[in-house]
């Protein structure tokens, strides 16, 4: 059976406590590097065939590339608010580097067009509340499919409050049908709190994919195919996601299917409208 999940430090390599490429990860086109700066520290990356988006899940960070210098705006972390993000296009070389320090992450996917790379503030970046009742979650729409350009990379951040459920329903893109497109998809976890901790499942109607893990701080989970979900925050911890998403359509867009059995729970929870605690964070604090 193919590895699908992975506990923190189980996924590295030298200067990244992750790094999932396409090759390591049994797929062909969505990758993520996180790694920790000192302060006053520089890392040097290569995008080759990939495109790429940096974002600081805690510090802020100076992207140089093809003499661009962007600032990126950051946060304390993930919990505390949202940030803004630098792209690059495939071929050229980044340089990261921090003052204050702090744990970046490097969202890539294989791609053919080449963008000119660009920054995004964390005040530009769109915060959606989606779901309802204890099923709602805070999505951070920093690089979403139709926000800002790239070629085939898609990612986003999910917080679900604690004692709640997200990626509810349990959804999959697999396919590439009218309605649906075929797309990668890594989670990568942050946990709120000491000895924090959630669950999160993926299973296919074959059985041919059924787990459900417990996840915590720093954890992976790679989605080949099926339906994902629903992920659930323990009591007392809040709970953190970083999606990355590629695949082969030549259209870049997010195109679902929901398990049908359990979109009839989530009609009647929408009667009750969203968590109230939503959003957690903004730009702003």
């Amino acid at each position: 059976m193919e590895q699908l999940f992975y506990p923190a430090g189980t996924l590295t390599s030298p200067g990244f406590t992750l790094d999932v490429d396409p090759k390591r990860a049994g797929w062909r086109y969505c990758g993520l590097k996180v790694f920790e700066l000192p302060a006053g520290a520089a890392t040097e990356l290569v995008t080759g065939t990939a495109e790429a988006a940096v974002i600081p899940l805690a510090g802020s960070c100076v992207v140089e590339t093809e003499n661009k210098r962007f600032e990126v705006d950051g946060r304390d972390d993930v919990f505390s608010g949202v940030a803004g993000f630098a792209y690059a296009p495939i071929d050229t070389t980044l340089r990261v580097s921090s003052n204050t320090g702090g744990e970046i992450a490097v969202c890539m996917a294989e791609a053919t067009r080449r963008i000119d790379p660009y920054v995004v503030p964390a005040k530009a970046v769109a915060v959606e509340v989606r779901g309802a009742a204890t099923a709602s979650r805070q999505i951070n729409n920093f690089l979403n499919a139709v926000s800002w350009e790239a070629d085939k990379l898609i990612a986003v951040e999910v917080i679900t409050p604690e004692g709640g459920w997200s990626s509810y329903p349990a959804h999959k893109h697999d396919e590439m049908t009218d309605t649906e497109v075929e797309l990668e998809e890594i989670y990568y976890f942050k946990v709120a709190g000491e000895h924090g901790a959630g669950f999160f499942t993926c299973y296919t109607m074959d059985g041919e994919i059924g787990e459900t893990v417990t996840v915590q701080d720093g954890d992976t989970f790679l989605v080949p195919r099926g339906f994902h979900g629903p992920a659930a925050a323990f009591p007392g911890h809040h709970m953190y996601y970083l999606n990355v998403m590629a695949g082969p359509s030549p259209e870049r867009r997010w195109s679902i299917t929901n398990d049908p059995r359990q979109e009839p729970a989530m009609a009647s929870l929408e009667e009750r409208g969203p968590d109230p605690r939503l959003p957690l964070t903004s730009a702003t604090e």
